[in-house]
């Protein structure tokens, strides 16, 4: 019994009968097939001529174009380039197109709005009306030519820890390791002791000496304390002053660098 596998898909009643392909392959039509070409011969033609660069539809392939920073789009820049930035017709962002003048830099306000300001601002704000971020900006790293200071390696008297300081600016230091405040040497803390001792007994004088003079008109115009107060004050506070620098720690030189 002929099953459906068994019956042919071509019938003889049909007239059609199979036929085995010829070798030569002429029956299926070579003429229309293109002939293959080499490997070396394909390969010499792909090197010598490279598929032309991508343009957008309707631009010359020779215009300067550049990316908008914002959206990526293209920025046609002909004409243009004595700009230092141009403006995205999809986005209407600016995007610069030469470095920013001297002294000034470009800032992108997170709101894509481009901002020039001075080179060593720190802190500036955006002018939109729907924005108005004021934007911190990091410290800016000016690179000048400083003469080497005179500075000595000195022995902390709190720690005796040897850190650098600079005599010719102040003699009373502060130790980076203790956090200390001592005296370079004991010239300066003397002359400090002296010199505020004097002044406290001055006003004290001064005070004793007004006290005595107006007593009997301090009676009658009560305003003659104040300045005996005032006098009396001065002069302990310049007291105290001068115990602070007798007593204070000093600090000895090791050497010059």
């Amino acid at each position: 019994m002929a099953t459906e596998e068994n019956v042919p898909l071509l019938h003889e009643s049909e007239g059609a009968s199979a036929e085995p392909v010829p070798s030569n392959g002429k029956s299926l039509g070579s003429a229309d097939i293109p002939p293959v070409l080499n490997p070396e011969v394909a390969a010499i033609i792909t090197d010598e001529q490279p598929p032309p660069p991508y343009s957008p539809p309707g631009t010359d392939p020779g215009t300067p174009m550049i990316r908008c920073r914002v959206c990526q789009s293209l920025i046609n820049v002909e004409n243009k380039l004595q700009q230092y930035v141009v403006k995205c017709v999809v986005c209407s962002e600016a995007t610069p197109i030469k470095e920013a003048p001297p002294g000034k830099k470009y800032v992108r306000c997170p709101c894509n709005c481009l901002l020039i300001c001075k080179a060593t601002s720190q802190r500036i704000a955006c002018p939109r009306p729907n924005c108005k971020r004021v934007i911190n900006l990091g410290p800016v790293s000016v690179t000048t030519t400083v003469r080497a200071s005179t500075g000595r390696r000195v022995v902390c008297g709190h720690c005796n820890e040897v850190f650098l300081f600079d005599t010719q600016k102040s003699c009373l230091s502060r130790c980076p390791h203790c956090r200390k405040v001592s005296s370079v040497g004991k010239s300066y803390a003397r002359r400090r002791c002296m010199t505020f001792a004097i002044m406290g007994i001055i006003f004290l004088l001064a005070g004793i000496g007004v006290s005595i003079g107006t007593y009997e008109t301090a009676k009658e115009a009560g305003g003659i304390y104040f300045v005996w107060v005032g006098a009396f004050v001065a002069g302990l506070l310049n007291i105290i002053r001068s115990c602070f620098y007798a007593h204070m720690t000093v600090s000895y030189i090791e050497g010059e660098i």
